[in-house]
């Protein structure tokens, strides 16, 4: 069963040794991010104003993940000046972009090439 988590930030460490090669990493509207995703966010701050663009309670939860293949991370990353103690929104002159990050195995049947038409990996790698 595949995971969904929203977090504020992506590690290599959030990556399983040897499990994945292949990682997606694409830009997304907040709106994107599904109600069900689980939140890893472990900054309080951050939270508050995730939770203030996409409408709903983002809660502070310093929790490690690790991805297994067909997990989800929607990442919240910030870019800006310093974050004010207590803030809720993006502070000026900051900006706080989506991103959807999923990672696969290199390969499905065992293709070691980009342009294999026969397997899945095609239209994941092209965002579908």
């Amino acid at each position: 069963m595949a995971n969904c988590y929203l977090s504020s930030s992506f590690s290599l460490n959030m990556v399983s040794g040897n499990s994945f090669t292949l990682l997606r990493v694409r830009k997304i509207d907040p709106s994107a991010v599904p109600q069900d995703a689980v939140s890893v966010v472990g900054h309080y701050d951050i939270s508050r104003m995730i939770s203030n663009l996409i409408g709903r309670e983002v809660p502070l939860n310093r929790k490690s993940i690790t991805l297994n293949w067909d997990d989800t991370l929607y990442v919240a990353q910030y870019r800006g000046p310093l974050i004010p103690i207590g803030a809720t929104k993006v502070p000026e002159g900051g900006t706080l972009e989506f991103y959807e990050v999923t990672a696969k195995p290199k390969g499905c049947t065992g293709c070691v090439s980009d342009e294999c038409s026969t397997c899945g990996m095609v239209n994941w790698a092209h965002g579908d």
